[in-house]
């Protein structure tokens, strides 16, 4: 009798291990953005990314807005960001929303919980597939920043990594790269033909002896050079090869110090502030150049600078203060850049590789006016192109190929 019950205790004990198992990988599927949904480029051959900088999002409406026109203050708030995230959602339909960091002002976010569900709202009630990178003030609440991240990831829709799988040891957190697969039902449709890389720039330096911002250590710049380097060679692979690498974007929050470089005649936009960057040059711009597929980089930080320029073959651009919680410049609209890629035609009539990438900002006004539209990148110069209103554009400055 002991030895039946003890063999039948074992088999219930390996039954519950089993099912326990399957419990916690169902849960990790269900938890892994992965899981959640691919992006594709739509079947008209675009794939539109809306980015949002320094929301700096407080405790909502009790939250006042800052350096507004004296007719706009009354009743400003928090309330007002989310209004203009859901204008620019219904507007421009974007197939992707990257919020760049300080996504929340951890001073006056009372609770970094509320917050965070707060001002990501609007991309969740629209059903918008999204991703997040922290800036220097997401971790000022009650989270830390690997805090702010588990969070994030675990939001609907969204498709943020606290980090990367393969990367054992990494800084910070927020790490990751997502692949943009060409549109259903062609040769391209399981293959990256446009790669997003995303990175942590940290928040305040830990050196004594150097003061100011962080900057994107050793161990994430070797992450994005391994990155890159796979990507690219996956470009030959079956079923159908790509005629080239897919090309990259990057996004994170500081910028960096080569956005220095620029002045009024070598970019589109406007300046009005200085580039916020670390003290250090931790060499990431020169990474990037050596890696070859980088097309554009994307910050934030700087709140009254919304510029693009091209610097050895690479956009460095700013999208402008977005949040009114945020510092910015009465008069001055808040805005939000949007960035499109676009499919060449194959000869059969399907969708073939990247061959052109624009990008325009949009102002927080009554008609959310479209500003600055500039061919980023390009197979062939094509001159210039239509913004919403049929506005046309014309670039005498824009970049050689």
């Amino acid at each position: 009798m002991k030895k039946k019950l003890g063999f039948d205790y074992m088999v219930l004990v390996v039954a519950f291990s089993i099912c326990l198992c399957l419990i916690c990988v169902s849960a990790a599927k269900q938890e892994n953005p992965q899981h959640k949904q691919q992006l594709r480029f739509g079947k008209n051959g675009e794939f539109k990314i809306l980015q949002v900088a320094d929301m700096h999002y407080g405790d909502g409406k009790s939250t006042p807005c800052e350096d507004v026109l004296p007719s706009q203050f009354q009743g400003c708030s928090d309330l007002n960001t989310t209004a203009f995230i859901r204008r620019m959602i219904l507007a421009e339909k974007p197939n992707f929303i990257v919020f760049t960091g300080d996504n929340i002002f951890g001073f006056d976010a009372t609770d970094a919980v509320r917050s965070l569900n707060a001002a990501f709202a609007p991309a969740i009630a629209l059903n918008i597939p999204w991703a997040a990178v922290l800036g220097n003030h997401d971790q000022e609440s009650t989270l830390s920043r690997e805090g702010v991240m588990k969070h994030v990831v675990g939001l609907k829709n969204t498709l943020a990594k606290v980090n990367p799988a393969e990367a054992h040891i990494i800084d910070g957190f927020g790490n990751y790269n997502l692949e943009i697969g060409g549109v259903q039902g062609t040769g391209f449709e399981n293959k990256s033909v446009l790669n997003l890389y995303f990175l942590d720039s940290g928040d305040y330096s830990t050196v004594p002896s150097i003061p100011g911002y962080d900057w994107i250590k050793p161990s994430q710049q070797l992450w994005f050079q391994q990155t890159s380097k796979k990507l690219q060679r996956a470009y030959m692979n079956e079923p159908v090869a790509q005629k080239a690498p897919a090309p990259g974007l990057v996004y994170f929050h500081i910028p960096l110090p080569e956005s220095a470089s620029f002045d009024s005649s070598n970019f589109t936009g406007v300046k009005q502030e200085g580039i916020s960057s670390a003290t250090v040059n931790s060499g990431f711009f020169t990474t990037m150049v050596e890696a070859g597929d980088v097309k554009a980089v994307f910050n934030g930080h700087d709140h009254l600078n919304d510029f693009c320029g091209k610097l050895t073959g690479i956009q460095l651009c700013y999208a402008g203060g977005f949040g009114y919680h945020a510092y910015g410049k009465a008069g001055w609209s808040r805005r939000a850049r949007v960035v499109v890629a676009s499919l060449e035609k194959t000869e059969n009539g399907g969708w073939g590789d990247v061959k052109s990438i624009r990008t325009w900002k949009r102002l927080d006004d009554q008609h959310l006016t479209p500003i600055d539209g500039q061919v980023l990148w390009s197979k062939s110069f094509g001159g210039n192109f239509s913004l919403a209103y049929g506005l046309p554009y014309s670039f005498a400055s824009v970049i050689t190929y």
